[in-house]
């Protein structure tokens, strides 16, 4: 009898472990978060089927480029009432859009994912829901006005999607519910969670303390948004909003290369040492609105000296999908329209998997210390882990630039990193127009 209780107890066991025969497990190696180096796949784009099946034969390159997190943007069904097809208009938490496939097609994905070492999260819409949410039914779910009527969120012009109500006990449970799903039912390994701003710190502290109790779990949560208290909420990582907005200002207005020093500052208050910033040089919505990298940052050589900053200064990068080719054109919304030419640009790609290997094999870079040097159009940082020391200089401007070495770093040897050649440091570097050194001790 003693022996058939223990069976029964394993059995038992192994069941709870399965949720609908899908083992519940991490990804192995589930990457430190200054460790990581994230990829933005906006799904409609990505591949001519645009949908999650045609990610697949694409994970070796993106594993190749020297990526560890991929981030899939939303893949819920969107709404029908009031809607503009935006995948940020969600209307089932809890089911895959028909678009992009089946749960069974994200769980392929993801196992195919974790079978290349690398993790994967998924884009959450926690602010707003579509009118025709299965949870409208439940009005003081929602903000209203004075008649009952239920609101879009206030002063952002988003008439398609409508304004749930932080107060609601009851939503709030629901709402972490919904994301415990997924990271039971699909396996994935955290979320980006879009316009983190709009819901309020006490929310966010309940949700993100209730998903780092799951048992056995290990999650990476992105909060899109600039508070400061998202690091005290528990969160890994804030958005970078400001260095993108302060690195166009640096292209297209003249502003000083040293501002970014400034940016640095404000982005980590409040960050403890395992607290981070991931920035960007173009995602789905600025790419859009604002222009691709080669628009923004002087064209490829401008953009890939914008980009050794945005990855080695003080952050974690993100890659939007096609930037590692230099899409020519804007993914433009609702991204039903143009489709990623892969073959275009193989030496850019290789430049940008170059930078990232750099970035991979270097604790020093993945550190968040960072010593600046910089001057009004160079972007000069000392980053320094043990007995490792890299000094990176960015030329941020199209034209020749004659560099003063600080003191401390002058008459000094170094290897070039990319040439491996020794490289002696005296009192000024002539840095062409959008060129960039790697040096390492």
């Amino acid at each position: 009898m003693k022996n058939r209780l223990v069976l029964f107890a394993i059995l038992v066991t192994q069941f709870c472990s399965t949720v609908n025969g899908f083992a519940q497990q991490n990804a192995s190696g589930l990457p430190k978060p200054n460790d990581v180096t994230l990829y933005q796949i906006n799904i409609r784009t990505f591949s001519n089927e645009g949908n999650l099946q045609g990610i697949l034969p694409r994970l070796d390159s993106i594993k190749n480029l020297g990526v560890n997190v991929i981030y899939l943007m939303p893949i819920y069904p969107i709404g029908k009432l009031k809607s503009v097809n935006s995948p940020y208009c969600v209307r089932d938490y809890k089911s895959v859009n028909e678009e992009f496939g089946s749960l069974q097609d994200l769980r392929a994905l993801v196992d195919s994912i974790h079978a290349k070492q690398m993790s994967v999260i998924l884009d959450w819409v926690p602010n707003h829901t579509s009118f025709d949410h299965t949870w409208t039914k439940n009005k003081s779910w929602y903000l209203q006005d004075s008649t009952g009527k239920i609101l879009s969120p206030p002063g952002m012009g988003w008439s398609d999607v409508a304004q749930l109500n932080f107060k609601n006990v009851e939503m709030r449970k629901e709402m972490i519910a919904s994301m415990k799903y997924w990271v039971l039912n699909a396996n994935i390994d955290g979320f980006r969670c879009d316009y983190a701003d709009g819901p309020p710190y006490d929310f966010w502290k309940q949700a993100v303390h209730e998903l780092r109790n799951i048992p056995n779990r290990e999650l990476l949560l992105l909060a899109e948004g600039r508070r400061s208290d998202h690091y005290k909420a528990g969160f890994d990582y804030n958005f970078g909003f400001s260095f993108f907005e302060n690195l166009k200002a640096v292209y297209a207005k003249g502003k000083s290369v040293k501002s970014i020093d400034s940016v640095n500052i404000a982005d980590h208050k409040g960050a403890s040492k395992k607290q981070q910033i991931v920035r960007y040089l173009t995602n789905h919505d600025v790419n859009g609105s604002d222009g691709t990298p080669q628009e923004l940052f002087g064209g490829d050589r401008g953009a890939m000296a914008a980009f050794v900053v945005a990855a080695y200064m003080n952050s974690v990068p993100m890659i939007y999908n096609g930037q590692e080719v230099g899409t020519p054109f804007r993914l433009v919304f609702p991204f039903t329209t143009r489709k990623i030419d892969w073959s275009l640009n193989p030496q850019l790609t290789a430049e940008y998997k170059k930078l990232l290997a750099i970035r991979n094999q270097s604790v020093a870079l993945r550190s968040n210390k960072v010593r600046s040097y910089s001057n009004d159009d160079v972007s000069a940082f000392v980053k320094k882990k043990g007995s490792e020391e890299v000094f990176v200089l960015s030329n941020l401007r199209d034209k020749q630039v004659n560099f003063d070495i600080p003191e401390k770093l002058r008459d000094s040897k170094w290897t070039n990193v990319i040439t491996a050649e020794v490289f002696d440091i005296g009192k000024t570097l002539i840095i062409p127009s959008y060129g960039y050194l790697i040096l390492k001790k």
